[in-house]
């Protein structure tokens, strides 16, 4: 299985992350080194009721391949009976989501609600590769709480039903995204799937080309998942891959952060409009800017800004 899944997935990956990792943003960061993406998750119960929207999440980009498409159910249900529309879609790999901490998610019992009953993961599983010869992953956490950690026992569960990508956010779904990533839990993973044929990422306070490096090399790990450490960044695949290589990383320009910038904005709005682009692209495009001369000022003419030459007008007064 991981020969197989070593020809789709590789050590550099975007993660999936709701509300940005679209097919415009997978675009650019697969152009700046990404191995491959995760899509924003996907509601398995939409998807099995044929809802347009949850579809259009799963659209690709001209050209776009090695796609991993990731679905949240709570049980094995509704993963059965979403396969055929998902399958239309060519999914490169099919991820589910154990980790989400996000309240309206849990409650349904989704998500990192999974982390409480490892069983069921299983049964999902096994629907998944009863119908499907593509690879299989799962995203989870280090349990549900400081009180119940089981991420080992999780896995295995996991890899038993015929898993052979797993991902680890090294957190509890307590935590959600604060305090700081268990990166022990890493090496403690690898470790005890050493030798098993299973490839494992790790995921969580991902953000530098040194931190990929050390947990590929040093914990062990076949790759990584970068998250909030590409939201505006998405050079952060060519310095980690540069880094590993020789040693060293270039810094982008201001210039070529600008340009990426606005690269990202017209690649949303060919794919959904101007409206909806330069709206939803507000945050992104923040983050693209952080730290450079003049971003404070910038960064409230893009909260004005309504139009993709408005945009653009307030990008390139940066340069």
């Amino acid at each position: 299985m991981s020969e197989d899944a070593r020809n789709i997935v590789g050590p550099l990956m975007l993660a999936p992350l709701a509300g940005y990792t679209d097919k415009a943003f997978r675009m650019v960061a697969r152009s700046l080194g990404a191995d491959g993406a995760v899509t924003e998750m996907v509601s398995a119960e939409g998807l099995a009721r044929g809802g347009e929207k949850t579809e259009g999440l799963l659209e690709r980009y001209p050209g776009e391949d090695r796609l991993v498409m990731q679905i949240f159910a709570p049980s094995a249900d509704p993963v059965g009976r979403c396969m055929e529309r998902l399958l239309s879609h060519d999914p490169s790999v099919i991820d589910i989501n154990c980790g989400c901490p996000v309240p309206k998610v849990v409650k349904t019992g989704a998500g990192s609600a999974l982390m409480r009953n490892p069983k069921e993961i299983g049964n999902i599983v096994r629907t998944i590769k009863s119908a499907v010869a593509i690879p299989v992953s799962v995203k989870f956490r280090l349990g549900w709480d400081s009180s119940s950690i089981n991420y080992i026992e999780f896995a295995e569960e996991a890899v038993k039903a015929g898993a052979g990508i797993i991902t680890l956010h090294a957190r509890t779904r307590a935590q959600g995204y604060s305090g700081v990533a268990d990166r022990s839990a890493f090496r403690i993973l690898a470790e005890h799937f050493r030798g098993d044929d299973v490839l494992i990422y790790g995921s969580g306070d991902i953000f530098t080309p040194e931190d990929a490096r050390s947990l590929i090399e040093d914990y062990g790990l076949y790759g990584v998942m970068f998250a909030r450490g590409a939201i505006g960044n998405p050079f952060i695949f060519r310095q980690a891959r540069e880094y590993m290589e020789k040693g060293t990383f270039t810094v982008p320009s201001v210039q070529e952060r600008v340009e990426t910038a606005l690269w990202h904005l017209s690649l949303a709005v060919s794919f959904y409009g101007e409206n909806i682009a330069c709206r939803e692209m507000r945050k992104q495009l923040m983050a693209y800017i952080k730290g450079i001369q003049g971003a404070n000022r910038a960064k409230a003419g893009i909260g004005r800004a309504a139009t993709l030459n408005e945009m653009k007008e307030v990008l390139l007064s940066l340069i």
